[in-house]
């Protein structure tokens, strides 16, 4: 089975990279994000005669969310990430599909740091990871995967050096990622990849894609019961390279049956 999460950068300004992409690489399931969209503009219709079934949360201007599926039905589970109330962004859904139970999520970005939007990332991940220890506690089939806005380590930055007042590199976030691994989540890319300079995302700006100067900031996390099934794990480079795609590469794994 094929899993991937593609950040669009806007699902109907970039839907012929989306539908091409789709179109060739084949997923069984992929989470979106970045929908810039309301709910009731999502173009389901098209992702439909594309061959998947789709659950989303929209947000007009900002965020999205979605879940897109060809091999069975969409069995929403929360569409929202539980511990804030007065959370109104559309950050995360959840389903269960073909015995595998998806988590998509668009993490908050962070910047400016320091100030209130780089304390609701830190917020917003302590929930991630309160959700995320009782997804584990199921023992189900867990894949958590999207636009987690953090690169980990140095490996996974361009220039490091560059980056130390940034909210995607700031120690409290990369100490709140490995906190997350902790619990026995699989970094389906990194264990795949453990030595090689692997990015999933490059600036529009200053030729970055073409010079190389990029990031890894789109993550598949596997729960213990899936780690052994991990075949594949890997980026699709070169749709970073289609006319007016998006800023992200897409990322997709590989299990066994």
């Amino acid at each position: 089975m094929k899993i991937a999460t593609y950040n669009v950068n806007g699902v109907n300004g970039r839907l012929p990279v989306l539908l091409r992409w789709l179109e060739e690489s084949q997923p069984d399931i992929a989470v979106l994000q970045e929908l810039k969209a309301p709910q009731e503009k999502f173009p389901r219709a098209a992702i439909e005669a594309a061959g998947y079934s789709s659950i989303w949360r929209g947000q007009k201007s900002w965020n999205g969310v979605a879940l897109l599926s060809r091999v069975g039905e969409i069995h929403e589970t929360r569409r929202d990430l539980p511990g804030d109330p007065d959370d109104v962004e559309s950050r995360y859904i959840e389903a269960a599909v073909n015995g595998l139970l998806i988590a998509g999520l668009y993490l908050p970005n962070g910047n400016p740091r320091p100030g209130p939007k780089f304390d609701n990332k830190l917020r917003w991940f302590d929930r991630l990871i309160t959700h995320a220890a009782e997804l584990i506690a199921t023992g189900l089939p867990v894949i958590i995967l999207g636009d987690f806005n953090v690169m980990p380590t140095d490996r996974d930055v361009y220039k490091p050096e560059r980056w130390l007042d940034d909210a995607l590199f700031a120690p409290e976030v990369r100490t709140a990622y490995a906190r997350l691994l902790e619990q026995g989540w699989t970094d389906a890319l990194r264990t795949m990849h453990p030595d090689e300079t692997i990015y999933t995302f490059w600036d529009y700006f200053r030729n970055a894609f073409g010079r190389d100067a990029g990031l890894r900031i789109d993550h598949i996390l596997l729960s213990p019961l899936l780690a052994d099934r991990l075949q594949d794990a890997q980026v699709d480079r070169h749709v970073r390279g289609w006319e007016k795609t998006s800023d992200h590469a897409p990322v997709w794994i590989e299990l066994s049956d």
